[in-house]
């Protein structure tokens, strides 16, 4: 029989397991020997121990705990999430370190793009500083309002944020696909020590590049005399796929029967800027075909001017909404061709190479500011990073295809601005990119703006941002009410829901083994009635589903359906290639009906079944025909 035992995937094991299937006469006894690995890898052993590394303290250990297992879960929260039963994007409230090793299993080479602009070390409170014994402890000290600083005065300035970064990028790292990139914003302070952490878990040959990033404009943070402007948004691969997949498809090109032989992109015709300052810029585009209408913006005006439109409008680039049925846009947008594209690039490119100059367009701090205020009608979130940036490195490294479903991961994910990026790019290409949010409820000072607009914590401001960017994608309505009479077009096939899971512990009671003082046996007999029923009295069965699924490897937005067998209620993940049965009393026969569905996998509660016949039935009635049976 094999129980579910709650924990998350055994990352150190799998490694192992790796390592035996290349290397096995490296291993004696089940342990491995290094020495062996390293002279069959050309590496021989010296007296010589200075080598070139980059070492801290707390090193080894926080690396322990990236591996260590998890006893966590991700419990659903249907009533604060949007359009649950069909969307594809997560937000996820908990710390990432326990949400990462979560993911592991049904995200393990799935992510194609990491955006994440992580606390920075600047000496303020400082809530992501970890506890290597018990991490979920931790979390729930934090999300009490517990909070701790690292000031420098501390002689641990660095070691604290890199003991806070090494393991989580770990984790990341394994999510991402073969032709996967993380991007990752960083200011100077720790911004060497970062391409140093990014050189060992990525690999120094994996360098994508540094981008410099111009936050603002004015004169401040002296130091020696020096304004520090820019940040940095540092870049590595997860292997050199990205570099190929990189070249070809940073532009994507539509082949039309109106244009044939043309082949053609589309841009963006709106800029951040305000009517007050591009007044030739804030006017009215018609379409001539039908007559419709698309208002400026007065925050957002056109890029062009009247006159500039109808010079466009001749040469056949302007693409209008409905002009192709594979484009879901909401406005017009400027048509590029790919020969304009060859001849700025020169014919031995054939496609326009991405520099590390970031364009003007993606804006400043004071751009993402405005992004969220328009939104709130106040700046309740300290720094957002600008839409334009984030979108900028999106449409870099992902598809545009409705056919791909690239995921984009944040995990220090703050007012959610990545997963507002994805889906307004999205709406402008008719991609199908999906995003997971992770966010830490860190709890919002009561003098602040976001305390006073009634949000709690971080988390209340992200979610609100994203079902206010959907509303306004889809209704052009940032209000607290959408109108369905006033969708736009293609609107029903843009994504903008999300389900929310919320970071607690198991949903199962786990054994506690602590010596029972005296040797009580009454205490032991009681410890051992508890577990009749392993599921926490507190918990939903449907808690415990989803903890099964992300245990059993099925990603959290996998196809979900509740039906009867025997009048036992009975969940078909993925159109029956698992099923969930947590009602009592499963008999052979219900085993028979489920067997005969065909599923690949069967999940039943240890005290779902009737008696010890039904289980020994069950184990042999399933082996028999080929299907794995889970035990919780």
């Amino acid at each position: 029989m094999d129980k579910l035992d709650g924990l998350t995937m055994d990352i150190e094991a799998a490694n192992r397991d790796k390592l035996r299937a290349v290397f096995p006469e490296c291993f004696a006894e089940g342990r491995l020997d290094i020495d062996k690995l390293l002279s069959l890898c050309g590496e021989y052993i010296s007296d010589d121990f200075e080598k070139y590394e980059f070492r801290w303290k707390g090193k080894r250990e926080c690396l322990r705990l990236a591996q260590k297992r998890s006893s966590a879960a991700l419990r659903p929260v249907p009533a604060e999430s949007v359009n649950w039963d069909a969307t594809q994007n997560l937000y996820i409230e908990g710390d990432n370190l326990e949400v990462l090793k979560l993911l592991q299993k049904a995200y393990f080479r799935r992510v194609k793009m990491i955006y994440i602009d992580p606390p920075y070390n600047t000496g303020n409170d400082f809530v992501y500083e970890d506890d290597y014994a018990d991490p979920l402890a931790r979390y729930k000290e934090i999300t009490a309002q517990t909070t701790k600083s690292n000031p420098e005065t501390m002689g641990r300035f660095h070691t604290k944020w890199l003991n806070m970064m090494f393991p989580r990028l770990h984790l990341a790292a394994n999510l991402l696909r073969d032709d996967g990139v993380i991007f990752i914003s960083i200011d100077d302070n720790e911004a060497v020590n970062l391409i140093k952490i990014c050189n060992e878990i990525f690999g120094e040959e994996n360098f994508v590049g540094q981008f410099p990033w111009r936050k603002r404009t004015a004169k401040s943070d002296v130091p020696f005399g020096v304004s520090q402007d820019y940040e940095w948004i540092v870049g590595y691969a997860k292997t050199d796929a990205f570099s190929a997949r990189l070249a070809g498809g940073t532009r994507r090109y539509f082949e039309t029967d109106d244009l044939r032989g043309r082949p053609w992109r589309i841009h963006d015709l709106t800029k951040q800027t305000s009517a007050s300052e591009r007044p030739n810029s804030y006017f009215t585009i018609v379409n001539p075909k039908t007559g419709e209408e698309y208002p400026a913006n007065p925050n957002r005006t056109w890029a062009i001017t009247q006159e500039t439109f109808e010079k466009y409008y001749a040469e056949n680039r302007i693409v209008f909404p409905n002009d192709y049925d594979f484009l879901n846009i909401s406005k017009p947008v400027l048509r590029y061709f790919q020969e304009d594209d060859r001849a700025k690039a020169g014919e031995r490119f054939g496609y326009i190479p991405v520099s590390t100059k970031l364009p003007d367009s993606i804006g400043m701090t004071q751009n993402g500011t405005q992004n969220i205020t328009e939104m709130f009608g106040s700046k309740i979130f300290g720094f957002p990073k600008p839409l334009a940036l984030i979108e900028y490195f999106i449409r870099m490294t992902t598809s545009a295809s409705k056919n791909g479903g690239d995921i984009i991961l944040d995990f220090f994910s703050g007012s959610a601005a990545a997963a507002h990026a994805v889906m307004r790019l999205n709406a402008e290409d008719g991609g199908n990119r999906r995003f997971i949010m992770v966010q830490l409820p860190e709890i919002c000072d009561e003098k602040s703006e976001a305390a006073k607009h009634g949000y709690p914590n971080i988390c209340e401001i992200g979610k609100e941002r994203i079902r206010r960017a959907g509303r306004e994608l889809t209704c052009g309505d940032r209000g607290e009410k959408g109108d369905s009479s006033g969708k736009r077009p293609a609107a029903d096939a843009l994504d903008t829901g999300f389900k929310v899971f919320r970071l607690d512990s198991s949903n199962l009671k786990l054994w506690d083994s602590t010596p029972i003082e005296g040797g009580d046996l009454d205490s032991l007999f009681a410890r051992m009635e508890g577990m009749i029923d392993n599921l926490k009295p507190d918990r939903s069965e449907l808690d415990l589903v989803y903890e099964i699924l992300l245990k059993m490897g099925y990603p959290l937005t996998a196809s979900l359906t509740e039906g009867t067998v025997d009048g036992l209620t009975v969940y078909r993940v993925e159109r029956g290639r698992m099923l969930i049965c947590l009602s009592p009393g499963v008999t052979a026969e219900t085993v028979e009906k489920l067997a005969a569905l065909g599923p690949q996998t069967v999940v039943l509660a240890e005290k779902a079944l009737a008696d010890n016949s039904a289980m020994s039935n069950a184990h042999y009635l399933l082996e028999n025909r080929g299907i794995a049976l889970k035990v919780v």
